[in-house]
């Protein structure tokens, strides 16, 4: 079968990297596209994915963001119309929904959150929706989803590509931070998708916060080169803008704690064991409403809860972190290829 598989953003590398795998384990032939967009390509040339980059990022307005949805549709369908496409995957890409309809051919499609607008098109399109075992279903149905497109797997999407993460004990020596300071990783929101489009003041409330405290070194993941002028221009003494791509993994893993305004680095950190803060300010999902439900994740609502933030070193005598069976993905190809 020819597969495409389709990878948007830079979290959907590493989410779709061992469904990618174990598709070609398999036999599966595929042609992976990617976009242009933050360390989208730095990250899938990085994992040796093999992919045709098609057009970018519409950027922060609605009508930018759709023109450029359906431009990289129809330049998708263009470059796949000779490759006798059987089947195509994505974790809720727009574009590849609106090519796929186009080209009559079935789309089976992941999510974990149902705050984005453009779920309209995903579920009005999919054959099938994935989705973890602690969403809840019936908050698609609005979007035009049936309960036959929406089928479960085990765990959160963050469980499917950190299963088989190993600590790499020089990870923090080679971003030379000294042993006694207490890490911590902030991550502000991304202000140019389309379920995120106003300012969140409270992560620079945060921040400031958390670099007045003795004995923190703090790594600030911005988004894009705006972001990081605006923060650097605080001058903050104990904060590290990384050039280039980290190894996320360890970050999270070797961090004391994470603080973070959006969401997949956020639940990394709950399935690694760290302990995490949100400063999430969109429509809360059902799989963030579970972590916060049940103390894996701490939701920071305002000025007030910033106190709430405990700064210590964390103890990784043991391995706290949620080793996740091999079988996770063969369970969700398994879904991705039945008929």
């Amino acid at each position: 079968m020819n597969i495409w598989v389709d990878i948007a953003n830079p979290p959907q590398v590493l989410f779709l990297r061992p469904i990618i795998v174990e598709l070609e384990k398999r036999g599966q032939r595929l042609v992976v596209t990617t976009r242009e967009h933050s360390e989208t390509i730095l990250l899938a040339d990085r994992f040796r994915i093999r992919h045709k980059v098609i057009g970018a990022h519409g950027g922060a307005t609605f009508w930018g963001k759709g023109i450029a949805i359906v431009l990289r549709a129809l330049r998708s369908v263009w470059y796949l119309r000779n490759q006798n496409i059987s089947l195509a995957v994505s974790s809720s890409s727009y574009s590849q929904a609106i090519a796929a309809k186009l080209m009559n051919i079935p789309l089976v499609t992941f999510n974990d959150y149902e705050g984005n607008p453009g779920l309209h098109i995903i579920c009005r399109v999919a054959k099938k929706i994935l989705v973890p075992n602690v969403f809840s279903r019936e908050n698609l149905y609005p979007y035009g989803a049936s309960e036959g497109q929406i089928e479960f797997y085990n765990g959160i999407k963050e469980n499917v590509y950190l299963g088989g993460f190993v600590p790499d004990p020089k990870f923090l020596e080679s971003m030379n931070i000294p042993k006694d300071r207490i890490v911590i990783t902030m991550r502000p929101a991304s202000e140019v998708s389309a379920y995120h489009q106003f300012e969140n003041p409270l992560f620079e409330e945060a921040l400031k916060y958390v670099a007045g405290r003795k004995n923190t070194q703090i790594i600030l993941l911005p988004r894009n080169s705006e972001q990081r002028r605006k923060y650097e221009g605080l001058g903050l003494d104990n904060v590290i803008f990384p050039n280039g791509v980290l190894d996320g993994p360890n970050l999270v893993y070797y961090s004391d704690l994470i603080i973070g305004a959006g969401g997949t680095m956020n639940r990394e950190a709950v399935v690694l064991g760290s302990p995490v803060y949100s400063l999430f300010m969109g429509r809360l999902g059902s799989v963030d409403k579970t972590l916060i439900d049940s103390g894996k994740l701490v939701w920071i609502k305002d000025g007030e809860d910033i106190k709430r933030i405990k700064m210590a070193k964390r103890d990784r005598s043991e391995n706290e972190y949620q080793k996740t069976s091999q079988n996770l993905v063969v369970e969700i190809v398994d879904k991705i290829l039945e008929e």
